[in-house]
Protein backbone atom coordinates (compact mmCIF):
# COMPACT_ATOMS: atom_id res chain seq x y z
CA UNK A 1 0.00 0.00 0.00
CA UNK A 2 1.46 3.38 -1.01
CA UNK A 3 1.55 6.30 1.39
CA UNK A 4 -1.22 8.87 1.17
CA UNK A 5 -0.19 11.83 -0.98
CA UNK A 6 -1.14 15.22 0.36
CA UNK A 7 -1.13 17.27 -2.82
CA UNK A 8 -3.88 19.78 -2.07
CA UNK A 9 -3.88 23.06 -0.20
CA UNK A 10 -7.19 23.50 1.55
CA UNK A 11 -8.71 26.92 1.92
CA UNK A 12 -8.90 26.34 5.67
CA UNK A 13 -5.17 25.69 5.88
CA UNK A 14 -4.32 28.65 3.68
CA UNK A 15 -6.50 31.03 5.70
CA UNK A 16 -4.85 29.77 8.91
CA UNK A 17 -1.40 30.61 7.47
CA UNK A 18 -2.60 34.01 6.21
CA UNK A 19 -3.93 34.92 9.65
CA UNK A 20 -0.81 33.67 11.41
CA UNK A 21 1.46 35.75 9.20
CA UNK A 22 -0.78 38.81 9.44
CA UNK A 23 -0.51 38.54 13.23
CA UNK A 24 3.27 38.08 12.98
CA UNK A 25 3.59 41.21 10.84
CA UNK A 26 1.78 43.21 13.52
CA UNK A 27 3.78 41.66 16.35
CA UNK A 28 7.38 42.19 15.27
CA UNK A 29 9.15 45.42 16.09
CA UNK A 30 12.43 46.52 14.57
CA UNK A 31 15.08 46.13 17.26
CA UNK A 32 18.12 47.43 15.39
CA UNK A 33 19.43 50.82 16.54
CA UNK A 34 17.83 53.79 14.77
CA UNK A 35 20.95 55.08 13.00
CA UNK A 36 22.54 51.75 12.13
CA UNK A 37 23.03 49.84 8.91
CA UNK A 38 21.10 46.99 10.53
CA UNK A 39 18.00 49.18 10.75
CA UNK A 40 17.98 49.47 6.95
CA UNK A 41 18.37 45.71 6.65
CA UNK A 42 15.55 45.17 9.15
CA UNK A 43 13.31 47.54 7.20
CA UNK A 44 14.12 45.65 4.00
CA UNK A 45 13.29 42.31 5.65
CA UNK A 46 9.98 43.75 6.83
CA UNK A 47 9.14 45.17 3.38
CA UNK A 48 9.88 41.81 1.79
CA UNK A 49 7.61 40.03 4.29
CA UNK A 50 4.86 42.59 3.80
CA UNK A 51 5.11 42.40 0.00
CA UNK A 52 4.93 38.61 -0.02
CA UNK A 53 1.98 38.77 2.38
CA UNK A 54 0.14 41.16 0.03
CA UNK A 55 0.94 38.87 -2.91
CA UNK A 56 -0.44 35.92 -0.95
CA UNK A 57 -3.70 37.77 -0.29
CA UNK A 58 -3.92 38.73 -3.97
CA UNK A 59 -3.47 35.14 -5.12
CA UNK A 60 -5.90 33.88 -2.47
CA UNK A 61 -8.57 36.30 -3.66
CA UNK A 62 -8.04 35.07 -7.24
CA UNK A 63 -8.47 31.47 -6.09
CA UNK A 64 -4.83 30.58 -6.81
CA UNK A 65 -4.11 28.69 -3.60
CA UNK A 66 -0.79 27.25 -4.77
CA UNK A 67 0.85 30.62 -5.37
CA UNK A 68 -0.84 32.10 -2.29
CA UNK A 69 0.59 29.30 -0.16
CA UNK A 70 4.06 29.81 -1.63
CA UNK A 71 3.93 33.56 -1.00
CA UNK A 72 2.65 33.27 2.55
CA UNK A 73 5.47 30.88 3.40
CA UNK A 74 8.04 33.28 1.94
CA UNK A 75 6.47 36.14 3.92
CA UNK A 76 6.70 34.29 7.19
CA UNK A 77 10.22 33.10 6.38
CA UNK A 78 11.43 36.71 6.02
CA UNK A 79 9.95 37.52 9.44
CA UNK A 80 11.32 34.35 10.98
CA UNK A 81 14.81 35.04 9.64
CA UNK A 82 14.63 38.63 10.86
CA UNK A 83 13.68 37.52 14.35
CA UNK A 84 16.35 34.84 14.45
CA UNK A 85 19.04 37.29 13.29
CA UNK A 86 17.96 39.87 15.87
CA UNK A 87 16.58 42.47 13.44
CA UNK A 88 13.13 42.15 15.02
CA UNK A 89 11.91 41.75 18.57
CA UNK A 90 9.17 39.13 18.74
CA UNK A 91 8.81 39.07 22.51
CA UNK A 92 10.17 35.51 22.67
CA UNK A 93 7.12 34.13 20.87
CA UNK A 94 8.05 30.52 20.17
CA UNK A 95 4.63 29.82 18.66
CA UNK A 96 5.04 32.27 15.77
CA UNK A 97 8.80 32.27 15.28
CA UNK A 98 11.82 29.98 15.34
CA UNK A 99 14.02 31.56 17.96
CA UNK A 100 17.61 30.53 18.61
CA UNK A 101 17.25 29.83 22.32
Amino acid sequence: MSPKVNDRISEERLVRYLRKTEFALRKVKISAPQKSFLKKIAEDFYKMAESYYKDAVYFYEKGDFVNAFACINYAHAWLDAGVRLGFFDAEEDYELFTLYE
